[in-house]
């Protein structure tokens, strides 16, 4: 258990973290015209796990994913991804490479079917840099994810409940076939027991090689699918280290989590 600051946190996991490391950010500041939101983010995501990254409304988390995908334009730092450089790069070329990016505010097409919404994010099948193959997603097998989905293939988007489409923006997500998921509050606004498909969604993810940068408030639901966790504090890396460890931690919870 550790509290940091900025430059301790890559220490605290350092011999721990396993080798293969899918997503590098170092020193990651990012500004919303003349207001800095983030400063110096240091981070890690390696294959095979999920990392949460945890912080009170308005701690940078939102900023944090969508500065690594290339969505925030005045930024500093390095973003490393699949082992390259990805940190000037548009959004679209960093989503091409296998980085997923799962909204808050979801952003389906209300207009499109299900099945539509998932074709529009689809690109081909991809291999680790070893010339294994990673996860590949077809519509039949996001419906066995999401049964949900398959009840209702051609129904619009705009005619979905709230959870309905939080589950249909990670599928269209999926239908790229991400090495890595960017997931930005997925518990948020829904009803618990899209909270619990949530939870088992994300384990099945974790089990098929996919892994989870997870911005989150729920403690609860952070501890159930998450390896490590980061927790922010007004843009700065305050503690980085075993999720585990930060669920028994009430002192670090008390001072950056609580409300």
């Amino acid at each position: 258990m550790t509290l940091l600051d900025q430059h301790d946190a890559p220490a605290a996991f350092a011999d721990t973290a396993p080798r293969e490391v899918l997503l590098d950010v170092k020193g990651m500041s990012a500004w919303y015209g003349a207001a800095q939101i983030l400063f110096g983010v240091d981070l890690q995501v390696c294959r095979g796990e999920v990392v949460a990254l945890m912080g009170r409304n308005g701690a940078g988390k939102s900023t944090t994913l969508k500065t690594i995908m290339g969505m925030v334009p005045k930024r500093r730092g390095s973003t490393s991804f699949m082992g390259q450089d990805v940190s000037r790069s548009e959004a679209h070329a960093i989503a091409a490479r296998g980085l997923g990016f799962v909204p808050e505010d979801r952003r389906i097409f209300t207009d499109l079917s299900v099945m539509e919404n998932l074709e529009v994010g689809r690109q081909p099948p991809r291999r680790w840099p070893d010339g294994s193959a990673a996860p590949v997603w077809t519509p039949e097998a996001l419906f066995q994810l999401f049964p949900n989905l398959g009840e209702m293939p051609n129904r619009p988007g705009g005619r979905m409940s709230g959870g309905e489409q939080q589950m249909l923006t990670v599928a269209r997500t999926l239908m790229g076939n991400p090495y890595l998921v960017l997931l930005d509050e997925p518990s948020e606004g829904v009803a618990p027991v899209i909270v619990e498909q949530m939870v088992q969604m994300i384990l099945a993810l974790k089990a098929q090689g996919v892994s989870i940068l997870l911005s989150e408030q729920n403690m609860h639901f952070a501890e159930l699918v998450s390896d490590r966790a980061y927790v922010l504090e007004k843009g700065e890396i305050r503690y980085a280290g075993a999720m585990a460890e930060l669920a028994e931690d009430e002192a670090v919870r008390r001072a950056y989590l609580s409300v």
